[in-house]
């Protein structure tokens, strides 16, 4: 018969249990214990992956997303946002239009013009009759696929909150981004490939401002941050195993390392940064054999490949990613995001000097691989279930920045976005900005409204997609949003 335990030992081991209990009791406050996405709980499937699809809040109009980001704020007065205003108060001062205006609130304020024209001709297109730019002949032939929201408005003038707020509904770094928030709520339909891509800018011009900070996780595990596709090189890095290493004796370094974490986690089975480092070893080794193959573009047809401009000087590089986007997208990668355009000025849609030369080199590099990129989808039937996004960061000033050659400066009062497919009402707009296009004036939607209208269309409630942290419950829209439901078909 055992001797019975002494009293010191007996309570120092009940002491050790009930610190325990208390320990999970703060770890689930914290959200470290993988608690539901604001659905169901199933901490089984999200242990073992925690890309595992998970079920929509409610039926999804789409399943998929890939955001075109404009970077640099594009000039809607000069792409989607006709205002024949403009023509006729031409050179003449903002406050001979508006006696009480007061403040541009643009950047470089001792460089403020006049009002300006837009330099591009707009003429009808598509059934709907959308007035579109010149700068626009290809993809202006979609125009019956897109809804247009022409009152959007955010708070921030400057290109690293804006890029923030934009991506993670707040002027500032350290929050999950849209396509973190999408994946942590949906997961990954693809096991062998990221869910999440990024792809930025491959002409040399840079990064967007904010770098790496725009795809993150923030707060949410990193399984969930943005694979960022480097522009030139290995897009991946260690993408192909070394030279000396065969599939076989890295299948087997796998398997211990995987075997030694499975002892760890029987002892601390809540630590999800663990189950996430897990996965990713076993993804990783999984995207050497599919990642090079996806991401190959000369497999496609020589139709296709002209379809989106590759071979095209002009436009090569963007059709080349537009094309990647459509094969990532077709085997179940959740969210990508491409980024037109690096770190600003002339190396962006930043038009600050020379409005028509910049916005008609960027749409020169764009407009033509978006069109293929449209019909694309639309052939392959994958447009009904993937919501395709063209939007920046903010809008311009309907009135000219100073300079040799006048450009625009930055206006969060306003800016454009356009949604297609994926359950969107093609030709229409919704919300007017005023009749200069300074500032949204009808039907105002604010970006938090955006975010929860795309959260809207995958099937997510924006409400109840949370994440615990610092003892507050997170969401991607705050405490704001609305979906704007006039753009769902």
């Amino acid at each position: 018969m055992p001797s019975p335990l002494p009293r010191r030992e007996f309570l120092a081991r009940a002491g050790c249990g009930f610190g325990l209990i208390g320990l999970a009791g703060l770890f689930a406050d914290e959200g470290l214990l993988g608690l539901a996405r604001g659905a169901s709980d199933d901490l089984g499937a999200r242990a073992l992956n925690p890309l595992a699809p998970q079920p929509p809040h409610f039926a999804a109009k789409a399943t998929r997303v890939i955001w075109i980001f404009i970077n640099g704020g594009p000039s809607h007065v000069d792409t989607w946002d006709f205002k024949p205003a403009l023509e006729k108060w031409h050179g003449k001062s903002i406050r001979e239009f508006d006696p009480e205006f007061k403040d541009t609130t643009g950047f470089f304020k001792n460089a403020v013009g006049n009002l300006m024209k837009s330099p591009f001709a707009f003429t009808p297109r598509g059934e709907c009759g959308k007035m579109v730019s010149s700068i626009f002949p290809n993809l202006g032939r979609h125009v019956d696929k897109m809804a247009f929201i022409h009152s959007g408005y955010t708070e921030s003038n400057n290109h690293s909150p804006a890029l923030f707020a934009m991506n993670t509904g707040m002027p500032r770094m350290g929050l999950p981004c849209v396509g973190s928030w999408v994946t942590y709520g949906l997961g990954s339909e693809s096991r062998d490939l990221p869910g999440f891509v990024v792809m930025s800018d491959p002409k040399g011009r840079g990064l967007p401002k904010g770098h790496a900070a725009n795809w993150s996780a923030g707060f949410l595990p990193g399984v969930f941050q943005g694979t960022h596709l480097r522009p030139s090189g290995d897009p991946i890095d260690n993408l192909n195993r070394p030279p000396q290493l065969d599939a076989a004796a890295q299948r087997n370094q796998l398997d211990l390392l995987r075997q030694l974490n499975a002892i760890h986690q029987q002892q601390f089975a809540a630590e999800s940064e663990l189950t996430a480092r897990i996965e990713s070893f076993e993804l990783a080794y999984r995207m050497q054999a599919a990642a090079p193959a996806t991401l190959d573009v000369a497999a496609e047809t020589k139709h296709v490949q002209d379809l989106y401009g590759i071979g095209d000087p002009n436009c090569d590089h963007f059709a080349r990613q537009c094309l990647m986007a459509r094969r990532l997208v077709e085997r179940g990668v959740r969210f990508v995001q491409i980024y037109s355009g690096g770190m600003e000025n002339q190396r962006s849609w930043d038009g600050h000097i020379d409005i028509q030369g910049n916005h008609q080199q960027f749409a020169g590099e764009t407009e033509k691989p978006i069109a293929g990129l449209l019909t694309d989808l639309e052939q392959r039937g994958l447009l009904d279930e993937t919501l395709v996004i063209w939007c920046g960061e903010f809008g311009r000033l309907p009135i000219a920045q100073l300079s040799e050659k006048p450009g625009r400066d930055h206006n969060p009062h306003c800016f454009t976005a356009w949604l297609a497919g994926g359950g969107v009402r093609g030709g229409v707009s919704y919300g007017e900005s005023d009749e200069i296009g300074y500032k949204a004036a009808v039907n105002r939607v604010h970006l938090n409204d955006l975010h929860a209208t795309i959260l809207h269309l995958l099937g997510i409630d924006h409400t109840r997609l949370t994440y615990k942290y610092n003892g507050r419950n997170f969401r991607l829209t705050d405490v704001a949003g609305e979906v704007i439901r006039e753009i769902i078909a």
